[in-house]
């Protein structure tokens, strides 16, 4: 599944990385610790966090992330969307809680994989 089917499906905002939105999707990771996610994250995968600062592209960029989704309606700062639009990897928005949009994301990864 690609970063745009998926947006589409979930209605996620794209607050940047917009060349970054053909990438494809392995998985998902959540985590709001950034040690765990440099330690266990995959390549590919996307990092559903409530973290919205620059420090989150710098891990996103060395674990080769697909995309970050941000909850709550966060909204990241402008050190993170320059970063983010550097690096093409997008940096993607949601209302949603992390549990919820974490179980919309694997659902629709499983129908992928079927």
């Amino acid at each position: 599944m690609k970063i745009t089917e998926l947006v589409n499906e979930l209605k996620l905002t794209v607050f940047s990385g917009k060349k970054g939105l053909d990438r494809e999707i392995t998985g998902g990771y959540v985590s709001d610790l950034l040690s765990d996610v440099m330690g266990n994250a995959n390549e590919g995968q996307v990092w559903i966090t409530l973290q919205n600062h620059k420090n989150v592209m710098a891990i996103s960029s060395l674990k080769e992330l697909a995309a970050v989704i941000i909850i709550r309606g966060n909204i990241p700062d402008e050190a993170t969307l320059t970063q983010s639009n550097e690096e093409g990897i997008p940096v993607l928005g949601t209302d949603e809680e992390t549990f919820i949009i974490a179980g919309k994301i694997y659902q629709l990864l499983q129908k992928k994989a079927e």
